[in-house]
């Protein structure tokens, strides 16, 4: 069997029936949501759930570092790719850069509730000042990576509404705010590496994306469940307890991690790109969700902040 053209469609990201690209039609809008009055009433925020709770926050105390590595990450590279691809990354600057705030608010919420988050924060801190020890290129394929992750889990807390049934109201519009527009940039990065590798050998090239995403997802896996365990710690739980509680939570019961496996594997196949699954519809329905409030939080006649205003906007620029 001659495997060069399936190597070839890895490095190029395309494939016969040409769906392995970012949908032409797709605008990225900066939404500029405000959540840092959405105080956490209850530690176990999640529907009363003490794993899932523990879940989401140690998921949110990485997204400050993390996200603002990616901007770092991917600006570097905005003056080397075309116009469209440019704006798309500007885009998506703006867009972290308000995911960013909106979680520093939501975690300092969560020292509210007297959880101590300095050792997560430190481990992020470990593994953000690692890779960036290493050449930009790395950078890169590290941000691709991890936003393919939080693109596929993105796309499971929207599909699956058990995950914030019975949730705080303030906190499930949050975070399938932040979900919607991890899925709506989830190409960016990844198209941002295509271009930017697109003289390399196509071998060199899916091997070296394929080997980062196997490095990634071991230290993504064992430091959020470190991070789970610290914080259930500190809600009293630890021991088997905990060990077989955050089990039965990952991979059981309302199993984030066994029903976003399968879109994990997809991305070492031959010819991937994030955008070979069209989940744009997720995208709407969790606008539907917050949406409507926001207009009734607004008042009739006034306009929804649905998009950045002009003065929030050139401070996202500066960012860029």
């Amino acid at each position: 069997m001659d495997i060069a053209p399936t190597i070839a469609n890895a490095a190029t990201g395309t494939n016969a029936q040409n769906k392995s690209a970012t949908p032409a039609d797709l605008h990225i809008r900066p939404r500029n949501r405000y959540f840092s009055n959405a105080v956490i009433d209850r530690r176990r925020w999640v529907g009363g759930d003490p794993f899932a709770s523990a879940f989401f926050n140690a998921l949110s105390v990485t997204f400050p570092k993390g996200e603002t590595f990616f901007i770092e990450s991917i600006k570097k590279f905005r003056s080397r790719v075309p116009p469209k691809l440019q704006q798309e990354i500007l885009a998506f600057i703006q867009q972290e850069a308000i995911h960013s705030r909106e979680h520093h608010c939501f975690n300092e919420h969560l020292k509210d509730c007297d959880f101590d988050i300095t050792r997560l924060e430190q481990a992020i801190s470990n593994v953000v000042n690692g890779i960036r020890e290493m050449p930009e290129t790395a950078h890169l394929v590290a941000t691709m990576c991890i936003e393919h992750i939080t693109a596929i889990l993105a796309a499971e807390v929207i599909a699956n509404p058990k995950h914030f049934e019975h949730a705080d109201e303030q906190q499930r519009k949050l975070w399938l705010w932040h979900a919607s527009e991890e899925i709506e940039h989830k190409g960016v990065a990844y198209d941002t590496w295509l271009h930017v590798t697109k003289d390399w050998n196509p071998l060199k090239r899916w091997f070296v994306r394929s080997s980062f995403m196997a490095k990634i997802t071991l230290g993504f896996t064992k430091n959020r469940a470190k991070g789970v365990l610290d914080l259930l710690r500190q809600d009293g739980i630890s021991g088997p307890r905990a060990w077989l509680g955050l089990a039965h939570y990952a991979f059981v019961g309302k199993a984030p991690f066994r029903r976003t496996l399968w879109p994990l594997l997809q991305f070492f196949k031959p010819g991937f790109h994030p955008w070979d699954i069209d989940d744009r519809p997720l995208i709407r329905l969790a606008e539907s969700e917050y949406e409507a409030a926001i207009m009734v939080e607004v008042g009739a006649g006034s306009e929804a902040p649905t998009i950045i205003d002009q003065r929030e906007t050139e401070r996202l620029k500066k960012v860029a």
